[in-house]
């Protein structure tokens, strides 16, 4: 089962963190109830901050190391201009072992605007946007560029379609970055539109992968506040196309209902 992290609020203040944290572990019960093998901490959270050494302090204690992909990522959120720069944690961190997740997105507003749009929403400032669960890999892994891509993607879109079902709502685009070689690949135009079933050309961006490896994630509840992701082998944390895009269609600081109700 998923956890939460450990003394969360020893190294981070935030607002929201409780209710976001709530509705997360919502979402992971169903998914668990229903099959969908997940990783025990997250793959990321996204915070939105200003400015960011609210939260820099405590994510170095917990042991992130601040920017360490080296890249920052413009994100264009309600219009307005925001960056997302990551923290993420060493790959022998033993805080994955206490519920922290991979990485945290802390994205801050560029201006005026973006500041003030944020904080007027009153969910607090620093505030959990979204909590991304990440979702295993599937076992065993087959051999080969061609054949790895396909068990990956189909069981993504599979996935999405299921998580759709279960919470009752249409999940965010599926986002599908893969290593420049798979893509271009002839085998793989030729069958990727089979790998990802019935769903519809605006529910899916296929792209590059910057610094190669593989990153598929989606939302799973309007407003942005929850996603899952799988990833394997990726040389960053994100890919510049993927924040732009989910930045810009999927998300808001405007995230309409704050809680999803658990069933009965």
């Amino acid at each position: 089962m998923v956890h939460l992290p450990e003394a969360f609020e020893s190294y981070l203040r935030i607002a929201n963190a409780q209710q976001r944290m709530g509705e997360a572990m919502e979402v992971a019960r169903r998914l668990a109830a229903a099959g969908i093998r997940m990783r025990p901490n997250a793959d990321h959270y996204a915070i939105f901050c200003d400015p960011p050494r609210l939260v820099a302090d405590g994510l170095k204690r917990v042991g992130y190391v601040l920017g360490s992909d080296n890249r920052c990522y413009p994100s264009p959120v309600d219009g307005c201009d925001y960056i997302n720069v990551a923290a993420s944690l060493p790959a022998d961190s033993s805080a994955r072992e206490k519920g922290w997740p991979d990485h945290v997105a802390v994205v801050h507003p560029v201006d005026d605007a973006a500041c003030d749009r944020m904080l007027a929403q009153g969910y607090g400032n620093p505030f959990i946007h979204h909590i991304t669960w990440s979702i295993d890999l599937p076992h065993p892994l087959p051999a080969g560029a061609i054949p790895l891509a396909e068990a990956l993607v189909s069981r993504m879109a599979a996935v999405r379609t299921q998580i759709g079902d279960l919470l009752g709502e249409r999940p965010g685009t599926l986002i599908v970055a893969l290593p420049r070689q798979t893509v271009e690949n002839p085998e793989f135009r030729k069958h990727f539109a089979g790998w990802v079933g019935r769903m519809g050309e605006d529910e899916y961006q296929l792209e590059v992968m910057e610094g190669g490896g593989h990153l598929l994630q989606f939302f799973v509840l309007k407003g942005g506040r929850i996603e899952v992701a799988m990833r394997l082998g990726t040389q960053q944390t994100f890919n510049p196309k993927s924040v732009h895009k989910i930045s810009k269609d999927e998300l808001s600081v405007s995230q309409g209902s704050e809680v999803l109700a658990a069933e009965k």
